[in-house]
């Protein structure tokens, strides 16, 4: 009976010591994994939590700058790194679409990295260049059930949300308009501008200078409700119910990270996503803080790796 009693004391005994390692959490430099290059909206993000976190804990939580692939070397590195809590993990929605596009991956997305919360969300605009006859979402339906294939819409490159948000209004709506996709946000902008192209589901951040100056014609927002950047403008919703292409930004930690460490950084996260100098912040850009439970972005990941796969494979979108 000797090994029953020896084995349950070993398990006690390694529960304190992971209680004891998430009360004195973290004792040491956190590195905030990102897998995009600095500047872009994914390593703003991970850079306004990270310097909280660093007030908040008194240990220095950097950010690390592992771009390529999609996000997919970064999501690696985290997913081989020390289940100790520090190597963490901000990420995209592309987070949730790289196993429709990706026929091969070295990693799980579900099994080999733990979710810690959705900290963000962000939705995109629909933006016309002002030539187009179209001012609300009912509008663009009719135009484009009258010139099947005729009207496209353009995108930073395939299989990135932009590009998915139209093939999912495509699929909701009935329409066909064709995808154009380009090498980078800025030459698909600049072509809209100079109206040839007509229509584009592009981030709030780089269209509204462009709809404020009368350049283009903001239709409405891919979110469920409605943006409190640009609380006027409807969502597509409104006319297509269930409509919804969100920019989401959350936040992973190694698989094998002990629920208590895990529980320790969701609440900090959350903690930090309802200070009003950082709502307003991200408000500014058109982004609204979020917090959940780990239990509930893990849902929430699963539904959107489901939903983005079944658009992924109806456009017929492989990776770039």
């Amino acid at each position: 009976m000797k090994r029953p009693l020896q084995l349950i004391a070993g398990l006690t005994l390694a529960a304190c010591c992971a209680a004891a390692s998430a009360q004195n959490y973290p004792t040491k430099t956190v590195r905030m994994i990102v897998g995009y290059p600095p500047g872009g909206p994914t390593d703003v993000l991970a850079r306004i939590v990270s310097q909280k976190l660093t007030q908040a804990w008194g240990q220095q939580v950097i950010v690390d700058n592992r771009p390529g692939a999609s996000g997919m070397i970064g999501a690696e590195f985290t997913a081989r790194a020390a289940p100790d809590g520090y190597t963490l993990l901000m990420v995209p929605v592309t987070y949730a679409v790289t196993p429709s596009l990706f026929s091969k991956m070295t990693y799980d997305v579900e099994k080999d990295l733990a979710p810690v919360a959705q900290v963000a969300a962000a939705p995109f605009i629909l933006v016309v260049h002002p030539t187009l006859p179209v001012k609300t979402v009912k509008d663009l339906i009719t135009l484009a059930r009258s010139r099947p294939g005729q009207l496209n819409f353009a995108s930073a490159s395939t299989g990135g949300m932009p590009h998915l948000a139209g093939e999912l209004f495509n699929s909701m709506t009935g329409v066909k308009m064709v995808h154009i996709p380009y090498k980078g946000a800025a030459p698909a902008t600049t072509d809209l501008l100079s109206g040839q192209i007509t229509l584009m589901f592009n981030n709030m951040l780089s269209a509204m200078p462009q709809v404020k100056a009368g350049r283009l014609r903001a239709v409405a927002v891919t979110s469920l409700k409605r943006s409190a950047a640009a609380p006027e403008l409807p969502t597509i919703a409104e006319t297509v119910p269930g409509y919804e292409a969100n920019g989401w930004y959350g936040a992973f930690a190694p698989a094998a990270t002990s629920r208590d460490l895990i529980n320790r950084v969701n609440a900090e996260m959350n903690r930090i996503m309802k200070m009003p100098d950082v709502t307003q912040r991200l408000a500014g850009d058109g982004v609204e803080a979020v917090g959940t439970t780990p239990e509930q972005f893990g849902a929430y990941l699963k539904q959107e790796i489901a939903k983005w796969g079944k658009v992924v494979k109806a456009s017929g979108a492989k990776a770039d």
